[in-house]
């Protein structure tokens, strides 16, 4: 066993990074309309100047922007795809966490056009952190395509303009198929795509909440899993593409629970990516056994560094769950990463920078140790 040197990488992280105060009040400065666009943009660059600078001293090879250009880890891509309008939803949902419940009621979309990709979404942005990473590979995280699909299931797609599901999977599945052959012509070589729904699918509550939708619960990973497929169909030879699957995460709290059994045979055998960022910091997350699913050539980054606590792990019991692990997937097979995004929307979750970094130094000095 010994180090990687393409994506995913031993030490490896989900992308988001807690927002330094002067974005966050640039941000807020720009929605009163005291700053224009470009004065925004200026300190979102020098901020993310800072976070690769972050990345890199605590020894990452893998870069991102920590996500800086956004409110939310999805909605702001989603929302640039022709033929979506964003609307507010009237839905609550619930987050849980140690404490107690938060309630969110977030913006939403509806399919009111052909969906069509008008631009690459994210161009400009990867063009940015490439400029800026003087040592490691930019990567690029986006929302899976499900995620145009699953919490509004049919009925926030018009049926007027998609009679029939089937074409809006295949309109979807395209949109994403160019986007991914439009980053790798500007030099994208790890792409990530972040999805929720293939973990809540783990939860029977939330397969409940696909049945009131209309949708087939027992059976909607396989769609979602043969949409991502048809987007990274024709992916650039030398991208790496990875899926991050996460229960949820927004101020250190989450809304599903449940182990990977429900989707694991088909997530590792028929998912046609290279890597699985999975959740494993806690009991939610189950045990270890549905590795037994991966097969040869594909790699695992098993999360079970928390983002969403400021306790610092101890780096002997992160040692022991790799061993563990290793009883269902050869250790050559797994890296080491933080269990989701610091900060999947602007809140963030409830630790330091400090406490952030503290994460991350631990996640390179425990990778480099176990694998050299």
């Amino acid at each position: 066993m010994s180090a990687r040197v393409k994506p995913p990488f031993r030490a490896d992280h989900v992308g988001s990074l807690l927002r330094p105060k002067e974005l966050l009040q640039a941000r807020e400065d720009h929605k009163q309309g005291k700053i224009d666009a470009a004065a925004l943009r200026k300190v979102e660059d020098e901020a993310i100047r800072g976070a690769v600078k972050l990345q890199q001293d605590v020894g990452l090879q893998s870069i991102t922007d920590g996500e800086f250009r956004r409110g939310s880890w999805h909605m702001d891509f989603l929302y640039q795809v022709g033929g979506v309008t964003k609307i507010q939803d009237t839905m609550n949902l619930t987050f849980h966490n140690a404490s107690g419940d938060i309630e969110f009621t977030p913006a939403a979309l509806r399919v009111t056009g052909k969906l069509k990709l008008e631009k690459c979404i994210f161009g400009e942005a990867f063009q940015y952190l490439q400029s800026v990473t003087t040592k490691g590979t930019p990567k690029l995280t986006i929302p899976s395509p499900s995620m145009m699909h699953y919490r509004g299931g049919r009925a926030a797609i018009d049926e007027k303009v998609y009679p029939q599901l089937d074409e809006f999977w295949h309109d979807l599945g395209q949109v994403y198929a160019d986007e991914v052959s439009a980053l790798g012509k500007l030099g994208c070589t790890y792409l990530q795509l972040d999805d929720t729904s293939l973990a809540y699918l783990n939860d029977p509550n939330q397969r409940e909440y696909v049945k009131a939708l209309g949708g087939n619960a027992d059976d909607q990973h396989l769609t979602y899993i043969k949409l991502i497929n048809d987007a990274v169909a024709k992916k650039p030879a030398n991208m790496t593409v990875a899926t991050h699957l996460c229960r949820g995460n927004f101020r250190s709290s989450w809304v599903a629970s449940g182990g990977y059994d429900h989707v694991a045979d088909a997530l590792f055998n028929q998912l046609n990516v290279d890597g699985y960022f999975l959740e494993y910091d806690d009991e939610r997350s189950g045990g270890f056994e549905p590795l037994r699913f991966v097969p040869k050539g594909k790699t695992v980054v098993l999360g079970i560094v928390t983002s969403k606590r400021s306790e610092l792990e101890a780096k002997d019991a992160l040692k022991r769950r790799l061993e563990e692990a290793s009883k269902f997937v050869p250790l050559d097979q797994i890296c080491l990463s933080p269990q989701c995004g610091f900060s999947s929307t602007v809140e963030g979750n409830a630790l330091s920078v400090e406490q952030e970094i503290a994460k991350l130094r631990l996640v390179v000095e425990t990778a480099q140790e176990v694998w050299g």
